[in-house]
């Protein structure tokens, strides 16, 4: 765990308007390399526009982003990929029809030579993918298999893999089990604990406690653009986590029934 060494990511009371809505209201967190940073919160908490301002889609209004302590200035998310900070989004991009190693290194294509001519290297591509797979875990049948047979767990672990291949420092992870079932969300919670394990900074944005709980190093929990705190594994139960949630949650519906008076 990373705790000893210096955060990769320190983000210090980020503020986040568009026009007079205020999503991000001076929200701090600092992110360790080896560590799994469970980010939770429901809908509207924030969790998104959180993480579109750690990589790069959106400029912060307010507030300061240190990434391996200099000053994150990215003006896209091409930056931060750049940087070594991946995102890997619950809608994958991937395309179903292709097979797993051509979606594997869509963008990063290895080129052979052929007298003047540049070919896929179809038979490179084909047994790294194979080989990076079998370290998370995953036997494929081929890499030539269309992506698109894959279970949805498996795909999230092809897209978490492929990050962490081309030099993710960071991964960020959005809702990865939110569609899946417990056998696939297992295979993606084991995979979370193996690039844990390679020094790898996770970002785990979920609202799900148990799914959390399973992976988490950290937690902190987002309510309508603040953060309500960061507790470390052993520091926080399940139930008190579900609670932070759902107090949020129910704070909202009170403070809309008295007219924002609480």
């Amino acid at each position: 765990m990373g705790s000893h060494t210096a955060p990769i990511i320190q983000m210090s009371r980020i503020e986040k308007h568009f026009g007079s809505v205020i999503a991000l209201a001076g929200v701090s967190v600092d992110i360790f390399p080896g560590e799994c940073h469970c980010l939770l919160g429901d809908n509207g908490a924030g969790k998104s526009t959180f993480i579109k301002t750690m990589s790069g889609v959106h400029k912060p209004t307010g507030g300061e982003i240190l990434f391996e302590g200099k000053a994150m200035n990215f003006t896209c998310p091409r930056d931060a990929i750049s940087a070594g900070i991946a995102t890997v989004h619950q809608h994958l991009a991937m395309i179903p029809l292709m097979s797993v190693s051509r979606n594997f290194f869509m963008g990063n294509e290895p080129q052979k030579k052929f007298g003047i001519f540049k070919f896929f290297d179809h038979g490179f591509a084909n047994k790294v993918t194979m080989d990076e797979m079998r370290r998370m875990g995953i036997n494929l049948r081929s890499a030539d298999q269309a992506v698109g047979t894959l279970s949805g767990g498996e795909r999230q672990t092809v897209a978490i893999s492929r990050a962490v291949h081309f030099g993710a420092k960071v991964l960020i992870l959005d809702e990865p089990t939110s569609a899946l079932g417990v056998r696939q969300t297992a295979n993606v919670l084991a995979t979370i604990d193996k690039v844990r394990k390679q020094g790898v900074a996770v970002v785990f944005i979920t609202h799900n406690v148990r799914h959390a709980m399973a992976v988490g190093d950290r937690f902190t929990v987002l309510n309508r653009g603040q953060t309500l705190g960061t507790a470390m594994r052993g520091e926080i139960t399940p139930e008190e986590l579900q609670d932070l949630m759902a107090g949020g949650q129910e704070l909202v519906a009170l403070e809309e029934s008295l007219g924002g008076t609480v």
